[in-house]
């Protein structure tokens, strides 16, 4: 629970820190700006705060890496994904957009550290502990953070100890680790597709590279 508020804390604090005109830079997310991805955040932390307080009386059915489903790549057909950019851009200023997600995380990341981890919730049809389920997010946060300075270079990276994390998550649902020699943002980066590895970094990899990518849903 640790890590999710470390990771939650890291990436609002790195949105409130960009400037407004970068919010119509593009994002590591395909076909979405940063104000796309900020405003796909404040759904994020509408979906912690229901599934918080929406226990379930069933054993759990996943935990914090069988919560991931493998999916296949996006396209931008999907109805979610085509409304986010029109809700995004209905915010008009990019401070209407801050505010709302420095309302509504700062109320989700309170809630998670309000939480009983052993507690059962349920989500996406899915009973799991919140533990498992914060610390899944641990990877969606991470992830997103880097999405979210893919091209601002001088945005601040997520914590080190959240992309160790992401990275052992991310090597738990591919079912073996990445090598040593790839660093933990370039792993979780190749791992999901976000980045094509290198010829130098395709044969570090091996038959790792027959796994990926990774698109995590």
């Amino acid at each position: 629970m640790d890590l999710f508020s470390r990771s939650w804390t890291a990436l609002r604090t790195a949105v409130a820190d960009i400037p407004d005109e970068d919010f119509e830079r593009p994002s590591g997310c395909t076909g979405w700006l940063v104000r796309d991805l900020v405003c796909h955040l404040v759904i994020d932390a509408q979906d912690v705060l229901i599934t918080l307080v929406t226990p379930a009386e069933t054993e759990p059915t996943v935990d914090a890496v069988t919560y991931w489903e493998l999916v296949e790549p996006p396209t931008g057909e999907d109805p979610l994904d085509a409304l986010i950019p029109r809700l995004a851009a209905a915010y008009g200023e990019p401070r209407w957009l801050k505010f709302h997600l420095d309302d509504v995380g700062s109320a989700a990341g309170r809630a998670a550290a309000l939480a009983d981890p052993a507690v059962r919730v349920s989500t996406r049809d899915e009973v799991l502990t919140v533990g498992d389920y914060l610390s899944a997010y641990v990877l969606e946060w991470t992830l997103h953070h880097l999405d979210l300075i893919a091209h601002l270079p001088s945005a601040a990276e997520p914590p080190a100890e959240t992309l160790a994390a992401a990275r052992a998550s991310l090597e738990k649902i591919a079912g073996t680790p990445f090598p040593a020699p790839l660093s933990d943002t370039d792993a979780l980066l190749i791992g999901t597709g976000r980045r094509t590895p290198s010829d130098e970094e395709k044969a570090v990899l091996g038959d790792v590279a027959a796994k990926l990518p990774l698109i995590i849903g």
